[in-house]
């Protein structure tokens, strides 16, 4: 199954249209596969209460590692009524083997309404080995490797700490269009034709993930 999520605010967002361009690909090289879709912006998450909080104190007291276990968690109302917001959204991403997220970076990181699909979805010493991660990203600026702002990038770093780090996955692909405002901005137009460079292979590689 694939699980496909965009954060973007903007409905043509570059972000929007390289997970597109991922997920049309997947499903045609694959037609007969489960799809699963969650516009996180248009039919926001919401954000984790203090009975969230409790779920996973339970969770972590008593060493509950089997994802399948979670619920046992749930001991009053509250609680119930936060277990129902998590369920549906964590039984997509444990059913997924491939997971693709179209986000931008906003303000050097991710947007709020994937931060609270995260929050939501995640527990202690939670792990998702063995599924596939795609990033589909755009980005205003330069952040790669050797751009003067790469320091400044906590998007794609904490992404990637978070997925490799915190679920143990192994497979993630980062796929990013740079320097989107360069079309906006009269003081970046000189970097436009960077911009079309940088979302032409883009475009490319997410088109080659999905085939893979």
């Amino acid at each position: 199954m694939l699980l496909h999520l965009d954060a973007a605010a903007r409905r043509t967002s570059f972000s929007r249209k390289l997970s597109r361009t991922f997920a049309e690909a997947w499903r045609q090289a694959d037609p007969e596969a489960s799809y699963v879709y969650r516009d996180l912006a248009a039919d926001p998450v919401p954000h984790i209460g203090e009975a969230w909080t409790e779920l996973c104190d339970h969770v972590l007291a008593h060493g509950i590692t089997d994802i399948s276990r979670y619920k046992e968690a749930v001991r009053t109302a509250e609680h119930a009524a936060a277990w129902a917001v998590v369920e549906p959204l964590l039984g997509e991403l444990v059913a997924a083997k491939t997971v693709l997220i179209g986000v931008p970076m906003y303000n050097y990181g991710v947007p709020s309404s994937l931060k609270a699909w995260l929050d939501q979805v995640t527990f202690p010493r939670m792990s998702l080995k063995g599924r596939t991660f795609v990033i589909a990203g755009a980005r205003g600026g330069a952040y790669g490797p050797g751009a003067p702002k790469e320091p400044f990038d906590h998007h794609e770093r904490y992404l990637r700490d978070f997925i490799q780090g915190h679920f143990a996955v192994e497979d993630v692909t980062f796929v990013h269009a740079e320097l989107t405002n360069s079309l906006v901005d009269p003081a970046l137009a000189h970097l436009r034709a960077a911009h079309e460079e940088s979302y032409a292979a883009a475009l490319a590689l997410a088109g080659k993930a999905a085939t893979r």
